[in-house]
């Protein structure tokens, strides 16, 4: 047993943080303060996900007042800080036992790893051997890299891989040669990864705690850095991550773990908390913390509504604090929804910030449909993390013209449309030269929203007449080869001739080896005549970041491709910029890569209704007084969990045992009450169940919830108000 380490239990919202940093306050002034006769004693947080983290962190940092040094992650973060930190002992390490000679280690992001691993197996996938009847390429690709990490989280060794889908895995599944088939070619991905000096989540994680927390050097600067442990919502962490907190716990290194039983949102997704669980027997203070009645729905009425769902045959009886809209059509069901939150709103009753609309899937067409009617009720809409392809942005697939246009060869990526929308993009009002004056006068005015001196019919006219579309370099002509060139206007003109000119300045400068990279060429566009990003709205901006965090991370993995292929002599050793700047076009293109750079969040998004799905809004910790809960008759609820294929296989107490239908039901309807039970904990006086008899491809919707959405009283959306019987 260890001293002084604590184990916090509690439901969503029974104060569980605010216990975590009281334990670090009382810690900070009975036990750490002898040791500050040295350097100030560091303290080491964990949260399960990125923003959680940063919200944790400033609380930990106001309370240590400068007296302690707070080193503040998520597992996965650091486990890779750890890893690149360390990596010389690694690479000893793997030097000896897997006879790979590893450079510094570079990081693959998702998308990276997904076209690489695509371009190795390629053999694999067209011989026949890495397919399975109805899964494409593409999700085949993804299903293993998905299974390295997965193995990885809960500790199992990737040559074990195989062996585990085998034995998990019936063979309607797949069959056995299909699974070694993946063995081989991820032992392979990983041999070649290390190779290179590429690092995957998976990887990471593996040479974490295989290597790297043995390593006794390794395990005596561990010790000697930390000298107390925090750790948030222990039940979204992988299963390795108990052996690192065992680490703390066997050297008498005092830790406080928090841990919520109906959390587990990221269970399916690497997430074990079960097997997290029994860290609770190594602590010597344990506590559970609960809800008072009243404090939120959940507190009041979440066991009664759990055990109603768990027996559907039982007519439930509701309380007026759940109510219902119902409709036929889905459509019907958006506009009702989206009037009776604006009625709410103009009427007082609540505030856009205290509402939220949740649902299993938010489709473009629900987005768009309850943007559009609060929009013009003048009620601002958020998306919870909303994750668009990179390329759905009109400015980046401008940038993406210009990148073709730039590099030889790439013609056939450049085509009249993109063409046309470049030139109305990159010609905003004011000129660059002139936008200091510009601002001075108008602070307030933005690039966004200057009107193009190049509008969609006049650029129209000139990409009729003077573009000359070719596969290797495409041409524009001058203005004159439009017969009726005066036509454009003084405006128009100048601004086609900076661009043409522009664009051969920069053709020309990439043909004499003067253009480093491309990185250096869009940020050259985006200064030019973009003004920087810094005048343009928190979306665009967001995009453009984005593209330049993707493309100096796709550019330094061509690079170490590159030097590996010449060192090598092979048949990479031709590498052409064009050729990597063509895939990378293609990448985006395709939608692989969406908009979502650091930070995440706008600032200043109060004053607006959030949307989002159950996963994003649990995951980021949310609680409004007023949930509407879309599509609550869906079976999407109940089977709309999203976990990765083979989750379940890795599961500690699940490891070499057959996986049955029925465990996946059991599984889901585990899920299923642990979301309504969380989001009735963080509902805080009334939820909506919004329910159309039909889904939008016309199928009857009778899902898990259904007996609740009949169970609620009905209202009337356009007064808000209880219809009477």
């Amino acid at each position: 047993m260890t001293p002084d380490s604590v184990w916090i239990t509690g439901s969503t919202a029974s104060g569980k943080t605010t216990r975590l940093i009281e334990q670090f306050r009382r810690w900070a002034e009975v036990s750490l303060p002898q040791l500050r006769h040295q350097l100030p004693p560091r303290i080491l947080v964990f949260a399960a996900i990125g923003d959680n983290r940063l919200d944790l962190a400033d609380r930990i940092t106001a309370e240590a007042t400068g007296l302690f040094s707070c080193d503040s992650a998520t597992p996965l973060g650091f486990f890779q800080d750890e890893v690149r930190l360390f990596y010389p002992l690694l690479a000893e390490k793997l030097a000896q036992n897997l006879q790979v000679r590893s450079q510094f280690p570079v990081r693959l992001r998702p998308e990276t790893e997904q076209e690489l691993a695509t371009r190795l197996w390629r053999s694999h996938l067209s011989s026949g051997r890495l397919r399975l009847e109805g899964v494409s390429d593409y999700f085949m690709v993804r299903r293993a890299l998905d299974l390295l990490q997965l193995s990885a989280a809960s500790g199992t060794p990737h040559e074990e891989i195989a062996w585990v889908l085998k034995q998990g895995l019936p063979e309607q599944e797949g069959p056995s040669e299909l699974w070694d088939a993946v063995g081989e070619a991820l032992q392979q991905w990983w041999n070649w990864c290390l190779e290179h000096g590429l690092l995957t989540y998976g990887i990471i994680t593996e040479l974490y705690w295989r290597y790297l927390l043995p390593h006794p050097l390794y395990q005596k600067n561990l010790q000697q850095r930390y000298r107390a442990v925090l750790a948030d919502d222990l039940d979204e962490y992988p299963a390795i991550a108990r052996l690192l907190f065992e680490f703390f716990l066997d050297r008498q290194i005092p830790c406080a773990f928090t841990y919520n039983p109906d959390g587990a949102i990221r269970l399916g997704l690497g997430a074990d908390p079960h097997y997290l669980a029994s860290l609770s027997d190594r602590c010597t203070q344990t506590e559970t913390l609960a809800q008072r009645p009243g404090d939120s729905l959940g507190a009041t009425w979440g066991g009664l509504v759990t055990a109603w769902i768990a027996e559907p045959l039982v007519l439930p009886q509701l309380p007026t604090s759940i109510q219902t809209i119902q409709t036929t059509s889905r459509a019907e069901l958006l506009r009702q929804t989206a009037e009776m939150i604006a009625t709410a709103i103009q009427s007082g009753q609540v505030r856009p910030e205290e509402v939220a609309i949740i649902a299993p899937g938010m489709d473009a067409i629900a987005r768009y449909t309850l943007r559009e009617i609060l929009g013009r009720k003048n009620i601002a809409v958020r998306s919870l993390n909303d994750q668009q392809p990179l390329a759905s942005s009109p400015i980046i697939r401008a940038l993406l013209t210009l990148l073709a246009w730039i590099y030889p060869g790439l013609g056939r990526l450049v085509d009249r449309e993109s063409v046309a929308a470049l030139l109305v993009l990159l010609s905003p009002a004011a000129a660059p030269e002139d936008w200091a004056s510009h601002a001075a006068e108008a602070p307030v005015a933005s690039a966004a929203s200057a009107t193009p001196r190049i509008d969609p019919v006049r650029a129209g006219l000139l990409i009729d007449h003077c573009f000359v579309p070719d596969p290797d370099l495409p041409q524009l002509l001058a203005v004159t080869a439009f017969p009726r060139w005066d036509r454009l206007g003084y405006q128009a003109t100048q601004a086609y001739e900076e661009i043409g000119q522009w664009l051969e300045s920069q053709r020309s400068q990439q043909q004499q080896h003067l253009l480093p990279s491309p990185i250096v060429l869009l940020d050259r566009a985006i200064q030019r005549f973009l003004y920087g990003g810094s005048h343009l709205p928190y979306d665009q901006l967001s995009a453009l970041r984005e593209l330049m965090e993707t493309m100096q991370h796709y550019w330094e993995v061509e690079t170490r491709l590159r030097q590996v292929a010449e060192q090598a002599q092979s048949e990479l050793a031709g590498w052409a910029i064009a050729d990597a700047v063509g895939q990378f076009i293609q990448l985006l293109r395709d939608g692989t890569i969406t908009a979502d750079p650091y930070p995440v969040r706008p600032v200043g998004t109060s004053g607006a209704v959030t949307l989002a799905t159950i996963y994003q809004y649990r995951s980021d910790r949310q609680a409004h007084r007023w949930q509407f809960w879309l599509d609550a008759g869906s079976p999407f609820w109940l089977t709309g969990g999203g976990a990765l294929f083979g989750a379940p296989l890795f599961f500690q107490d699940r490891i070499g045992r057959l996986w049955t239908p029925e465990d996946t039901l059991a599984m889901d309807q585990q899920r299923l009450q642990r979301q309504v039970l969380d989001l009735l904990h963080r509902a805080g006086d009334r939820i909506y169940l919004c329910h159309s008899d039909l889904a939008t491809g016309g199928q009857e919707q009778a899902g898990a919830l259904l007996n609740l959405v009949n169970a609620a009283v009905a209202v009337n959306p356009a007064q808000g108000e209880t219809k009477s019987a």
